[in-house]
């Protein structure tokens, strides 16, 4: 079994953590993963009030009482202020919830430091989601407990360095002195070990839970991921400075349109809103919305239960670390 700082920290079975994912991350997918012995996800941008997302956590603990994360992405944002963002956090510190995945702005420069104290003293361990090492090094001096290191494989958001899992999990591991998870590019249990050999002590993935019976998405979106590969996704909204990775579709094919004729922000906010992103989940209608998904979907192969995932993950992990081993030996 693959012992490290993480399954540790959090005394879990697998170094296995599911990442934010708009409208999907809810209670329920979040407890199937923290039950099968990962850590599961709840995403706060899903709820509005104070109310609705305390009643998520509490919901989530009455599903399981395995560790799971919370993800707070601290950006601007058209339906999500920055009273949401310290209403997060501080409901976070109420509710002692076991760990935050913090994408964006660290809480330091978007909150202030005394929600940092805050969150520390109520227990809450504190990663930042980052894609160079300078916000690697500025997260571990603020505070932070781990660092969740995101290529530009990864879907969503990532930074527009451009830095590959190959590169940048190394790069942060030789450079803090906190645990570090990879992220983008894992779906698997080859990829899984990879990432171990390259220092970190845990992954984190959000397509492939995508692609399990738990997720309430509908069957043809899981479908269509396990159809396609890892060339089909592409980087939208470069232009103005919100670059994500998205699966290609009839909308990110128009939002790369009105970017190669000049067009700004104002005309591409209708084409990825969020509601969008909803009635694909709903519907299965796989062109209606920027499905933000990242090139690990060619590593897709079928749909899985959770704990087949993570067990699968897990096993094929060891053997291929025993495989390597066998290899040097030789």
């Amino acid at each position: 079994m693959i012992q490290t700082k993480i399954t540790e920290m959090f005394d879990i079975e697998y170094p296995i953590i599911c990442g934010a994912m708009m409208w999907i991350c809810k209670p329920e997918l979040c407890a199937a993963i923290s039950n099968a012995g990962g850590m599961g996800n709840i995403t706060a941008a899903i709820y509005k009030t104070e109310e609705e997302f305390r009643g998520a956590l509490r919901k989530t603990r009455e599903l399981t009482d395995k560790p799971f994360t919370v993800n707070i992405t601290l950006l601007p944002s058209i339906n999500i202020t920055p009273e949401h963002h310290k209403m997060y956090l501080t409901v976070c510190a109420e509710e002692k919830v076991p760990a935050l995945e913090i994408s964006g702005a660290p809480i330091d420069k978007a909150c202030g430091m005394e929600y940092i104290d805050m969150l520390k003293k109520a227990g809450v361990k504190l990663f930042h989601k980052v894609g160079s090492v300078r916000h690697a090094m500025h997260a571990e001096k603020a505070g932070y407990d781990g660092i969740f290191a995101a290529g530009i494989e990864e879907g969503g958001h990532p930074l527009n360095d451009d830095v590959t899992t190959m590169l940048l999990t190394p790069r942060i591991v030789e450079s803090v002195n906190i645990p570090v998870v990879t992220t983008g590019g894992i779906a698997n249990g080859k990829t899984m070990a990879a990432a171990l050999m390259l220092g970190a002590d845990a992954v984190m993935m959000a397509s492939r839970f995508m692609a399990t019976r738990e997720c309430d998405i509908h069957q043809n979106i899981k479908d269509e991921l396990v159809k396609r590969q890892e060339r089909d996704t592409t980087l939208i909204c470069k232009s103005v400075n919100l670059q994500g990775r998205a699966l290609i579709n009839e909308t990110t094919n128009a939002v790369l349109d009105v970017e190669s004729k000049g067009g700004g922000l104002e005309k591409i906010i209708p084409l990825i809103t969020g509601d969008k992103c909803l009635k694909a989940w709903e519907t299965g209608d796989v062109d209606v919305a920027p499905m933000m998904v990242g090139q690990s979907i060619g590593l897709i192969h079928e749909v899985t239960t959770c704990k087949e995932l993570l067990a699968s993950m897990a096993a094929e992990a060891e053997a291929e670390i025993s495989k390597l081993h066998g290899k040097l030996i030789a």
